[in-house]
């Protein structure tokens, strides 16, 4: 399995932005994990018996995460790092990384994107994008990630990483972590799942006055004078691919030799899942198709292939299915007993306006477009959460005849793209992929 091609920096900067506004969200008062820089807790046991195996080793790494995974940076090193260290095994890659998005999306495309392609050893990183989360919700979400997992294969291994955001640092400094790496030890604890915080060296040398965390790259220069301060960053949370991804890839390799050594990691074993630590937990979050029978009006299902339509074409990989609603009134409406529901689709410069009403409840609207959407990327609509599972819903999303302020939207975040391309934004559509599911489709 090939690796997959990076997401654009503008994807990157996105991201950024999301993250750096949730962890304004932070609760003080939830207690926080003391840092340390990796806990071996149960170990990796099957990763290392399969490498100690006799015979030919074909083991896949899964990467799940944000956009800090999806960039070329801590991801490939550590799978390079990984290739040099076990020259007898073929390890392949199954890259699962999107930008800008959190655990509450990643529990939904797990079985699409990682647990269909039979991994061996998945690494889970969601610490900054899931930095303005509730804890509750972070352990729903992650909960849900382990037993989806564990119950396809009680032999796939999980070690959660967390990397590091500018709102983050000083309590780094301080000896503790943030609240949604607190709430995902937890989790680690219960389950007996190693993790490893990459940042613990890279807020050291901050603190130093070694490193310093976000600055203007040089033009034409290198990176890192010697002598000088390193620069980690450009934008105080997405590494530098030869400087912060590189410290990154140094955490991994200083915690591997402990995971190698640790007892949990000596004897294979299947993973047994017993009583949650949540009942609640996300752990039958799924994608679900849309059928024609739910859609009316102006609807268009995109073709993917080489020669199809371009957006469908760029997010096949991960988006295997997208529906195009192009004409005023198009709807998407269903039933369904459960109790989480949501739509797996695109933002972008042509997104329109929905109107979405949930059991006859007060119409809400959705804008398909923010102020970062100069571009086209994924994204989730999350329509309700803690619905009764054993009553029957439903829901619909229509798009609006009238258009969102999308000058106003981009004035917001000082971009000033739409006058440059008004082109680009003069459609008012909704590309939408799936059904974001816990519970059943009532047909």
């Amino acid at each position: 399995m090939k690796s997959s091609p990076s997401l654009s920096p503008l994807v990157l900067v996105a991201a950024l932005a999301m993250m750096v506004s949730a962890s304004v969200a932070q609760d003080d008062d939830y207690p926080r994990r003391e840092a340390v820089e990796s806990r071996t807790r149960a170990g990796l046991p099957n990763f290392f018996g399969k490498l100690r195996a006799d015979g030919k080793k074909e083991l896949r790494v899964a990467y799940l995460g944000g956009s800090i995974t999806a960039a070329p940076g801590w991801r490939v090193k550590s799978l390079e790092w990984l290739r040099e260290r076990y020259p007898d095994a073929e390890l392949s890659e199954i890259n699962a990384a999107i930008g800008g998005t959190g655990s509450d999306l990643g529990v939904f495309r797990l079985e699409q994107d990682v647990l269909r392609h039979r991994p061996d050893l998945m690494f889970v990183e969601f610490a900054v994008n899931d930095g303005g989360a509730p804890p509750e919700r972070i352990h729903q979400a992650m909960e849900g990630i382990v037993r989806q997992t564990w119950l396809a294969d009680p032999e796939t291994d999980i070690i959660f990483v967390y990397t590091l955001s500018e709102p983050f640092l000083a309590d780094l400094q301080d000896g503790a972590f943030s609240l949604s790496a607190s709430a995902m030890e937890e989790i680690a604890d219960f389950y007996g799942i190693p993790s490893i915080h990459l940042g613990m060296e890279v807020a050291a040398m901050e603190k130093a006055g070694t490193l310093i965390f976000k600055g203007e790259k040089p033009k034409g220069a290198a990176v890192s004078e010697p002598g000088a301060p390193m620069l980690f960053s450009t934008d105080g949370v997405h590494p530098l691919v030869e400087t912060g991804h590189e410290l990154y890839l140094d955490a991994i390799a200083r915690s591997w030799e402990k995971l190698e050594k640790c007892p949990g990691s000596q004897e294979p074993k299947p993973h047994e899942l017993g009583d949650p630590m949540r009942e609640d937990n996300w752990s039958d979050a799924k994608l679900v198709p849309f059928s024609e029978s739910m859609l009316s009006g102006g609807w268009r299902k995109l073709d993917n292939s080489g020669d199809g339509d371009p957006i469908a074409r760029r997010f096949a990989r991960l988006m295997p299915e997208m529906w195009l609603a192009e004409k005023p009134g198009a709807k998407l409406e269903f039933r369904f007993r459960g109790s989480v529901v949501g739509i797996y689709d695109i933002v972008g410069p042509d997104g329109g306006q929905l109107t979405v009403v949930l059991d006859g409840g007060e119409p809400k609207t959705m804008r398909r477009i923010d102020g970062y959407c100069t571009y086209h990327r994924l994204s989730k609509l999350q329509v309700g959460s803690g619905l009764d599972p054993e009553t029957e819903h439903v829901v619909s999303f229509t798009l609006d005849s009238e258009a969102p302020d999308k000058k106003g939207i981009l004035f917001e975040k000082n971009r000033p793209d739409l006058e440059k391309n008004p082109d680009k934004y003069a459609d008012n559509v909704w590309h939408a992929g799936s059904i974001m599911l816990i519970g059943e489709i009532v047909e």
